[in-house]
């Protein structure tokens, strides 16, 4: 379900009866952390481990994650945790002093990306990072002007949740802001979806410029993961990109949700489509649990930031981050997790199709790699969205100890990230509780 704030999946208080013990806890939260948290499942879950793809309550049940791509490459991986461990046993200070490890990470990293993006600058978390990326395409450019996806999700701070419809009709868009339409295959009435969705950034250029707003910038992340994931075909996002170069603006490719192999056939959601990005912001996954995140860039869209700014960051890059991101980079590679993404990808794509023929409830099946979308509909020739039932599957998953949230405009389409290092045998298991699941509500 979606509450008041746009959240979909959060719990209601008071909507469903709770034990004794996880009332017990919720209240405290409240009473401590005040309300504007908030948790997800009709009934909340409370974890006290973690190991590989599993979460475990403190009764020691096994909940099979398939949701949380912070900790992409397995909870508390021992590598990462090798990493962070023996680092923070030796130094971590703030990031104005001279340290190897920062600049042996950056060289790594962007070895990963095309040769024009040539800086990397750190932060600590995605929100930041989209933050920053602000400011340089501000300071690039001389506008103001943002372009998103209508339901896309950015991060929190002041002035990136202004940018993040996602966060629901009573967190204002800013007066510089414009939304577009997701390039939605499924309900495509052209079947065009690279000239429609270039159409609608054209338009949205103009109406900016008829505001008197010059464009600074187009975000979006390679996989539209908070608007309903969309991935095909790919290269559709070619036409965009060239229509706000052609104003003046900058691409920013957001790769928090969809970078780090999770798309499978590349490292980096934008990879997909043949372009060349000016900035890409990246954080969750870059240190597997350990806050790191960043920017990455090209030069002669840097230069006028670094002329005009002084930027720090006291923890953003520090010693212990860059070893995490290190031990993160290393696992990847050395497990062959892209590999391992696109093989179990296709596996639980042709699973979930396969599902579709036996559950009428299933409209579409969609997704790259190990980000998968399955839009849930109430009548499939009316592509009607089911947003009532998509809640029931999550949390009739969540009872059967399987991990999984919700997104979209319509908040129907499951939402399936389960960690890079997935077995074909976790896969199998979350089909089958899919399959169990729908088979009961039908």
């Amino acid at each position: 379900m979606t509450n008041d704030t746009g959240m979909v999946n959060a719990y209601v208080e008071g909507a469903v009866e709770l034990d004794v013990v996880t009332s017990g806890i919720i209240k405290q939260r409240k009473t401590l952390l005040g309300p504007a948290y908030r948790l997800l499942y009709e009934r909340p879950v409370h974890f006290v481990r973690g190991e590989g793809a599993w979460l475990y309550d403190p009764d020691g049940n096994a909940y099979l994650d398939a949701y949380n791509n912070v900790t992409s490459i397995g909870h508390c991986h021992p590598a990462v945790v090798a990493a962070v461990s023996s680092q923070m046993a030796t130094l971590t200070t703030n990031t104005r002093y001279l340290h190897d490890d920062v600049l042996i990470y950056a060289e790594r990293l962007l070895a990963t990306m095309p040769a024009e993006i040539g800086h990397l600058m750190f932060t600590c978390t995605g929100s930041e990072a989209n933050d920053l990326a602000v400011r340089i395409a501000e300071s690039c450019t001389g506008g103001q002007g943002i372009i998103v996806t209508e339901t896309a999700y950015h991060g929190v701070t002041q002035a990136v949740s202004r940018f993040s419809p996602s966060l629901g009709k009573n967190v204002a868009l800013g007066v510089n802001v414009r939304t577009v339409p997701a390039p939605d295959i499924y309900r495509s009435p052209t079947g065009d979806v690279a000239a429609e969705f270039t159409a609608h950034v054209e338009s949205a250029i103009q109406d900016l410029k008829r505001h008197g707003i010059k464009p600074a910038l187009f975000i979006c992340d390679g996989i539209f993961a908070s608007d309903g994931v969309f991935d095909a075909p790919a290269g559709f996002l070619k036409g965009a990109v060239d229509a706000i170069h052609a104003a003046g603006g900058l691409y920013i490719a957001d790769e928090v949700q969809s970078g780090f192999g999770r798309t499978g056939d590349a490292m980096w959601g934008f990879q997909r489509h043949g372009v060349l990005p000016d900035l890409v912001t990246m954080g969750k996954p870059m240190g597997n649990g350990y806050p790191v995140a960043g920017v990455a860039g090209r030069p002669e869209v840097l230069a006028e930031f670094g002329r005009t700014a002084r930027y720090f960051n006291t923890f953003g890059g520090n010693a212990v981050a860059a070893r995490a991101a290190m031990a993160v980079l290393d696992v990847i590679e050395t497990e062959d997790l892209l590999g391992n993404a696109q093989k179990i990808g296709i596996y639980l794509k042709e699973g979930f199709r396969s599902l579709a023929k036996r559950h009428p409830a299933i409209g579409d099946v969609r997704g790259a790699g190990l980000f998968l979308g399955v839009e849930i509909v109430s009548d499939r020739s009316q592509k009607i969205p089911d947003a009532a039932k998509t809640s029931r599957i999550v949390n009739g998953l969540r009872d059967e100890r399987v991990l999984i949230s919700a997104c979209a405009k319509s908040a129907n389409v499951l939402k399936i990230r389960p960690q890079l290092i997935c077995t074909q045998s976790e896969a199998d298991l979350l089909l089958e509780k899919l399959s169990l699941v729908l088979t009961r509500l039908s």
